[in-house]
């Protein structure tokens, strides 16, 4: 049925609508991928581990067969299959101590459990805090064009800052910062690089899951292991000696014990008005070593040279890495598998670059990235786009996939994030002449658009879209397709359970991907220039480089 199904979507294309019918994709061969990729043999594809140096061997060796050469670093004036990604990589060494004292009474707060604190990025080998003031800063947002300052009165130098996540209009739904949707100042990134700026010794972001968009499993799971970062001039002007996180049910005791009401406190952190409030006899101490070295990681890089105009480039983009080995399940399970988070996007990138290699060639390059350390806050496509093997003016778009649904169709499609663009409204045309409808991000308070690789590039102007499978099921409709992505966040979604599962059909990859061929080789075979919305923030930038696309 699902075979019948994919047959009727693609091939009932009329030939108006496409120039030539898109391949077709087989379920087999991306299920066989992302089974290996997410095989315990490559221990959770961690950057800088053994199991990259697997996963890069791995994905070349099937961009080789799949017909595509290397597009990587120049070496000796040839491509190499990589680029050579620097990063700082920090772990905390030994078990660190963390603790609160209201009114001189200590409590000793455990790693993983009441509190998951980075190890730090600012250049430290080891931090020391003690007794410093705790201050409730709001939502920790400073935005001059909203006239909104949560900071306004304190001086944060020597003090740790607690902070609630996402934006202030998140549970009323309106506001100034665009209602549920998330703008990049609800962001934790966005946090804790205010609070650098600020002055903070320290931050830590209240956790509540439906703000942050995930559990505290995936907090802990994400900022208890090794920390990375770009090589940076002046790390601590954008990271806080300590950045972690809180759970809610601690920081509300903690208020409590304060004599404050944390309830009151965050609805007046939804309003212009507020200011920060000092937890009054309630002090933070902290004590760990740091470990700290810059390593090398590796973006994985193939192509296709165009024709005709092979110096402008589409690029597909997927990253290959998860978490590694980390802390155990309730199973015991140490290795973060990621076989949706990202073997899905990786397998989709593989044969992607297959169906092209087999197809004439296209008039533009395109590049197939397969980029490290999205895991770790979108760094490997971060290098990419800041030191680029080609360059972004004549970038024509960033297509990315991450995280694709490996079981079966969808009548929809969906971006992370729904920011206007000619590129956004191309694909949206062509899902529907492949009977595909859209439907805005159904979740924008979740900030999907901050949270995927294509953002590197979007803040530097190339228009881009991060591609997401749909949630109204051929065989359970909407219904299904919500339970199936709840499901996945609550108990897979950074977690050792994303595993491979001989259920998955990937019929649901299958139908979608002949939608992405078609997108990406209209632009690849095309003269034409797609530019972000009018009201875009990222208009400017592509603007200011429009004379390199003449």
């Amino acid at each position: 049925m699902q075979r019948w199904l994919f047959s009727l979507v693609t091939f009932s294309v009329s030939a108006a609508a496409m120039s030539a019918a898109p391949p077709s994709f087989d379920p087999k061969r991306l299920s066989d991928e992302v089974k290996t990729l997410s095989s315990d043999a490559f221990e959770g594809r961690g950057p800088a581990t053994a199991g990259e140096t697997k996963t890069v061997a791995y994905v070349i060796s099937q961009m080789k067969e799949a017909g595509l050469q290397p597009g990587g670093d120049l070496k000796d004036g040839k491509r190499a299959w990589t680029q050579a990604v620097p990063l700082l990589r920090a772990d905390i060494t030994g078990t660190p101590k963390f603790s609160v004292d209201v009114g001189g009474k200590a409590q000793a707060l455990t790693q993983g459990t009441e509190i998951a604190v980075r190890a730090a990025m600012d250049g430290s080998k080891a931090v020391t805090i003690h007794n410093a003031p705790i201050v409730f800063a709001g939502y920790g947002v400073k935005a001059p064009e909203r006239n909104w300052d949560d900071f306004k009165g304190i001086d944060l130098h020597g003090k740790v800052a607690l902070v609630l996540i996402n934006d202030p209009d998140f549970e009323t739904g309106t506001g100034d910062f665009g209602g549920k949707a998330m703008t990049y100042y609800g962001r934790w990134t966005y946090k804790f690089e205010e609070a650098a700026r600020q002055g903070a010794v320290g931050l830590l972001v209240i956790h509540e899951s439906d703000p942050a968009s995930y559990g505290w499993a995936t907090v802990k799971n994400s900022n208890t292991n090794s920390m990375f970062d770009i090589v940076r001039d002046d790390p601590a002007s954008v990271h806080p000696r300590m950045e972690g996180w809180v759970q809610r049910d601690f920081t509300v005791d903690l208020f409590k014990r304060s004599g404050l009401d944390f309830d009151a406190l965050k609805k007046q952190a939804q309003t212009r008005a507020f200011k920060p409030v000092v937890l009054k006899g309630a002090t933070f101490s902290a004590d760990y070593a740091v470990d700290a070295k810059v390593i090398n990681t590796q973006n994985i890089v193939g192509r296709i040279e165009g024709s005709k105009r092979p110096d402008e480039t589409v690029i597909y983009s997927a990253h290959w890495d998860h978490l590694g080995i980390g802390a155990p399940d309730a199973k015991g399970d140490t290795i973060y598998n990621g076989a949706v988070d990202n073997a899905t996007g990786t397998a989709a990138l593989i044969e992607l670059g297959r169906a092209f290699a087999h197809a004439p060639k296209p008039q533009r390059s395109i590049v197939f990235l397969n980029v490290t350390a999205e895991e770790r806050g979108l760094l490997g496509s971060e290098y990419y786009s800041s030191k680029p093997l080609y360059p972004l003016a004549t970038t024509v778009a960033d297509i990315n996939m991450d995280a694709l649904d490996p079981q079966g169709p969808a009548r929809n499609f969906s971006t992370s994030g729904s920011i206007p663009s000619d590129l956004l409204d191309t694909l949206i045309a062509d899902a529907k002449a492949m009977g595909l409808a859209y439907v805005v991000d159904p979740h924008p308070e979740a900030g999907h658009f901050f949270r995927s690789d294509h953002f590197p590039f979007a803040k530097r102007g190339v228009p881009s879209v991060s591609f997401s499978s749909g949630n109204d099921l051929v065989k359970g409709g909407i219904e299904a397709g919500e339970a199936a992505g709840k499901d996945y966040v609550t108990k897979r979604y950074h977690q050792p359970a994303d595993e491979w599962l001989a259920s998955w059909s990937f019929a649901g990859m299958a139908h979608d991907l002949p939608l992405l061929y078609k997108f990406g080789a209209d632009l690849a075979n095309s003269d034409a220039w797609p530019n972000w919305g009018k009201d875009s923030e990222f208009r400017g930038t592509r603007d200011a480089s429009a004379a390199e696309r003449k």
